[in-house]
């Protein structure tokens, strides 16, 4: 506490004698915010507003957590109640989806029957058991032979004995009789079927009500729907107009044409979902007449010309574009399935997604070409139980500089890059991560000469090359694997670099169906085993079957003395050791091949 009051102190003297000599010093705000500053009352200089950007997740976000009641005073403020109405607009579907799902929803599915809101009960009692009165036939043919003396019998009160009205007699019997009664009416209802919406069910017709008051609210928003629309004209101005579901608003407009001719036209709102448009009434449209020529002996100046000489031709400049574009997709596919098949095996899916980007560029009055391309190849395969995993991930990029010397030859600057794009995983168990991009990368630089004997082949070497291999993340992956010492991130190699490209298109072959495309790496250390060359080569061969799709067969052949792999067993299937116990490893050829059929999108 002590320091506490003595910094206070020493913070108020310095205020106070600062306000003494500001009255007759300082004449401006900057020179106060200065001397505040110096006399240590500022520790913190003011700091510029930042260029805030959001999202549309980051500012629903946002707008949840700040339109809890607990940051306003009054919980019904309009600022809130709009917040959280804009928050809701933009994190649910739009109206249009909305009512199209409520009002084609079944509503019947959702009801439960009626009895489920009564409480039934079983009530016995007793009944009389009677059996059915007979009526007997009445003989009336002696009524009918009988015209003239009617006798009393013929009275239609003494037809059928009184005996035969005695429905109940004392010989009746009662017989028990059970019927189901409602005792209570539920206020609450809980149905066994879970695949309901609600919880409970307080109505009978609670559904039907439902089903109501979303009919009736629908009707209002239409009624109330509305919208804003901007008519513009050639002048650039904007008249706003408003349209509503029920409103029949009509407005009036003039129509004017480059020569500041108008004609009048009412725009207005019919009904919903309805634009009307017509012309003013009294607004007349005349075309004009087709003119008659009244003077016949009217005559055009006419020059005449010498048709005994050729006119001089006139030649036009065509410019020659100096770059060409293309881009070269290619999807392969290969399935294998198996059921029951006794011989072994596993069913397979793989697929691969190959797309080569090139940018050429030709100017012959400079002497100056270039090639440039970047590719992506990337494949997965899942067989058997295994889940997907990659099998080809290749990201690469060359651009190629060349200036005519001599003949067929180039003076020629290369660079290549070459990197993956994906994480890759160390089998058989692919749980531990050993690359992912630009871990490993390769950049060769070189400069030399270019060779092309024809326009599908060259020949490029480059006596004057360096290498760069890099890692970025060295912790998570081991750089030894490849070619980089453990103590070290990168690998630098100055060398020689070959490379061959080549196309071949037999032209016995009809419509020239077949290509096959070569593409060779050498590179030689000067300094570090020259006669262990790395090698990168890569065959492609391709027949078309139609415009779209191919038959690709696909082999890459890879060899690099620093990149050294455990030698197995045959016969353990496990890693040999050295006499110190560790892996034994070498380098050995890494050898890839696809064979499959082929979508191709050239553009």
């Amino acid at each position: 506490m002590k320091k506490i009051l003595m910094q206070l102190i020493i913070s108020a003297i310095c205020i106070c004698g600062f306000g003494q000599r500001a009255v007759g010093t300082l004449r401006t705000a900057s020179e106060i915010v200065d001397s505040l500053k110096g006399a240590g009352v500022i520790f913190t200089p003011l700091q510029d507003k930042p260029d805030i950007e959001l999202t549309t997740e980051q500012a629903v976000e946002f707008l949840k957590k700040y339109s809890l009641p607990r940051y306003w005073h009054n919980v019904n403020d309009p600022l809130r109640k709009a917040i959280e109405q804009l928050v809701f607009m933009a994190a649910h579907p739009p109206y249009s989806s909305l009512e199209e799902f409520i009002k084609n929803y079944e509503y019947d599915s959702i009801k439960i029957p009626w009895e489920e809101f009564y409480v039934w009960d079983t009530l016995k009692f007793k009944i009389p058991d009677t059996e059915p009165v007979s009526f007997p036939m009445v003989d009336t043919a002696r009524f009918e032979t009988d015209t003239v003396n009617i006798v009393a019998e013929s009275d239609s009160t003494t037809i059928f004995p009184t005996e035969h009205y005695d429905v109940f007699s004392e010989t009746d019997r009662l017989k028990d009789t059970s019927i189901l009664i409602i005792t209570d009416t539920l206020i609450r209802v809980t149905s066994s079927n879970s695949d309901l919406p609600f919880r409970y069910y307080n109505s009978l017709f609670q559904i039907d009500s439902l089903e109501t008051a979303v009919n009736s609210l629908i009707n209002y928003l239409e009624d109330r729907d509305s919208t804003i629309i901007n008519i513009t004209g050639r002048g650039g101005g904007v008249v706003p107009m408003w349209f509503n579901s029920k409103s029949n608003n009509m407005t009036r407009y003039w129509l004017k044409n480059d020569v500041n001719d108008s004609i009048t036209v009412w725009i207005g709102n019919g009904g919903r979902n309805t634009v009307v448009l017509f012309v003013e009434q009294g607004v007349h449209f005349r075309r004009p007449m087709r003119a008659t020529i009244d003077n016949t002996e009217a005559r055009v100046n006419v020059e005449r010309q010498d048709r005994s000489r050729l006119l001089e031709l006139q030649t036009n400049e065509i410019k020659k574009s100096l770059w060409k574009y293309k881009t070269a997709t290619n999807l392969l596919f290969n399935q294998t399935g198996l059921f029951n098949w006794v011989k072994g095996g596993e069913s397979s899916l793989s697929s691969v997604f190959d797309i080569t980007g090139y940018a050429d560029y030709d100017n012959r009055e400079k002497k100056l070409s270039s090639n440039n391309f970047a590719r992506l190849k990337l494949g997965f395969i899942r067989s058997g139980d295994n889940p997907m995993r990659k099998n080809t991930d290749i990201l690469e990029t060359s651009s190629k500089l060349n200036h005519k010397a001599f003949g067929k030859f180039d003076f020629s600057v290369v660079m290549l890059f070459k990197t993956q794009l994906l994480k890759g995983y160390k089998p058989p168990n692919d749980s531990i991560p050993i690359s992912k991009i630009l871990n490993p990368a390769d950049m060769t630089v070189g400069f030399g000469l270019d060779y092309k004997p024809n326009a599908r082949t060259s020949i490029n070497l480059s006596p004057l090359s360096y290498k760069f291999t890099f890692m970025t993340d060295t912790v998570n992956f081991d750089q030894t694997l490849h070619g980089i010492p453990h103590d070290k991130k990168s690998k630098h190699e100055p060398g020689i670099n070959l490379m061959v490209s080549s196309t071949w298109i037999p032209s016995w072959i009809p419509n020239q169906t077949l290509s096959v495309t070569n593409r060779l790496k050498l590179f030689s250390n000067y300094i570090d085993k020259p006669q262990n060359i790395d090698i990168d080569w890569e065959f492609t061969a391709v027949t078309k079957l139609n415009w779209f799709t191919e038959l690709r067969i696909n082999t890459h052949l890879i060899f690099s003395d620093n990149i050294k792999t455990p030698v197995i067993d045959k016969k353990t299937k496990e890693p040999v050791k050295n006499l110190d116990g560790t892996d034994k490893k070498t380098a050995r050829i890494q050898f890839k091949e696809m064979i499959g059929l082929s979508l191709v999108f050239v553009f």
